[in-house]
């Protein structure tokens, strides 16, 4: 399903596993996608680790699921979360779903989810499993996602862009549709890249395609045109 058609996104959080610190910025990247009409965070709500979790659910309108635990060693918010999600997915009123968590026992259920033509977006830690990152449409680190969105649209980002990120995008740019001198739109080159789940501009430390690409102008060209599009051309 594309992603410009998505409307209805469920957010299902695993406030043992996730940061209160990112709900703001996530909610802005669903926002991409849709509507997040669906907001649960899932817990035992009685643990002092969840205070903070505790301080916002009202605040961003999210619905705290409470999960006691029952067996030592055991985390019955997993199990929740799961049998909720496919309750959402069987009603067939959800298009896409953020899942935050770094948990990778949550891959199996992304795995289920996506077999279904559902975009799903995970949230986590950059330490996260390959597995859980790998089975998302598209991963993001929370903490980087943080650190973009306190910067000055102005500033600039401090990360580098290494050999392996030109290459992706290089690649991105050779797949995309190319005109006679080379240049191809930004907005198809920044979708070819989007395939790869581990790829997203705000995991580098910028908020736009586009300011990475400025940030690796030894390397790409780029130029906007009477179209009012954006288009790219690699140097070398």
């Amino acid at each position: 399903m594309p992603e410009a058609n998505l409307k209805n996104i469920a957010l299902l959080i695993d406030a043992d596993n996730a940061s209160h610190a990112g709900i703001d910025p996530v909610l802005t990247v669903l926002a991409e996608l849709g509507q997040v009409n669906v907001r649960r965070a899932y817990g035992n709500w009685a643990k002092p680790a969840l205070s903070n979790w505790n301080k916002i659910t009202h605040r961003f309108g999210i619905q705290p699921m409470q999960q006691f635990d029952l067996t030592k060693g055991k985390n019955a918010t997993d199990i929740a979360m799961a049998i909720d999600a496919i309750d959402l997915l069987n009603t067939g009123k959800v298009d896409g779903f953020g899942i935050m968590s770094s948990d990778s026992d949550f891959t199996p259920l992304v795995t289920r989810l996506r077999q279904d033509g559902l975009i799903v977006y995970g949230f986590g830690g950059n330490k996260a499993p390959d597995a859980f990152k790998s089975a998302c449409t598209r991963y993001i680190d929370v903490d980087q996602l943080i650190r973009t969105n306190s910067r000055d649209d102005k500033s600039q980002s401090d990360d580098v862009i290494d050999q392996d990120l030109i290459d992706l995008l290089g690649d991105a740019w050779k797949a995309a549709s190319r005109d006679d001198e080379g240049f191809a739109r930004l907005h198809e080159v920044g979708q070819i890249a989007g395939n790869r789940s581990s790829f997203d501009v705000r995991n580098h430390g910028f908020k736009r395609l586009s300011d990475m690409m400025r940030a690796a102008s030894d390397n790409f060209k780029m130029e906007r045109r009477d179209d009012k599009q954006l288009y790219v051309k690699r140097l070398r």
